[in-house]
């Protein structure tokens, strides 16, 4: 098993998460939904000598894609990667909120995308795209098996789930999604929501109020 570690840094207008998960042996590192402030994750990248792999992002909405387009300039070699099914939102400002809710409207692109079930070579390690459709239709969760850690976007949280209200959601999906595919999951798996604080997939099996 690799030996990993996450930095988590808040940032954006909606107080996104932005998990860093870095190989602590190669150095080499990838960014989970970079929100904002790509100046500011740069300079972290550099001045811990990390050696970024990868873009991932959980799903297309402008709170979690800020700093996608600047971060390219510093990464022109470092490829976006997206579930195949939330691609399109990326490009649509209505769809990924920014023309509701950002300080302008934002188009973003991936170079590459994923399905269910599909596994990505990255920091030694799999990573598992586990498709969790209801937040919006094609959010994904990123699963290190080995390491027991699950980076969820807003699908699941502590104590809550994500909002299903928004372009493209579905509350009854959301629900199915959640059961079906997370909590099938061991239940010692540490969960990185894309708000708020870490939990366990056995505290929420136990305790979320949307499903006890």
């Amino acid at each position: 098993m690799e030996n990993l570690i996450v930095v988590k840094n808040v940032l954006g207008n909606l107080a996104t998460n932005c998990y860093t998960v870095v190989n602590t042996t190669s150095r080499e590192a990838v960014i989970i939904d970079p929100a904002a402030n790509a100046d500011f994750l740069h300079g972290m990248v550099k001045n811990q000598s990390y050696k970024l792999s990868a873009i991932l992002l959980t799903h297309a909405h402008y709170d979690h894609v800020g700093a996608v387009n600047k971060l390219r300039g510093y990464y022109p070699d470092v490829p976006v990667i997206i579930g195949e099914n939330d691609e399109d939102i990326l490009g649509n400002c209505a769809a990924n909120l920014s023309a509701m809710f950002g300080d302008e409207p934002l188009f973003v692109k991936a170079d590459k995308t994923v399905g269910d079930g599909e596994e990505i070579s990255l920091l030694g390690t799999k990573v598992k795209v586990i498709e969790v459709p209801g937040h919006t239709k094609g959010g994904v969760c990123y699963y290190f098996a080995e390491n027991a850690l699950l980076f969820d976007g807003d699908t699941l949280f502590a104590g809550s789930i994500g909002r299903s209200d928004f372009p493209t959601g579905d509350g009854e999906l959301l629900l199915k999604s959640i059961r079906e595919k997370l909590f099938s999951l061991p239940d010692d798996t540490k969960v990185y929501p894309g708000h708020n604080s870490t939990t366990t997939i056995g505290r929420e099996k136990a305790t979320n109020m949307f499903f006890v």
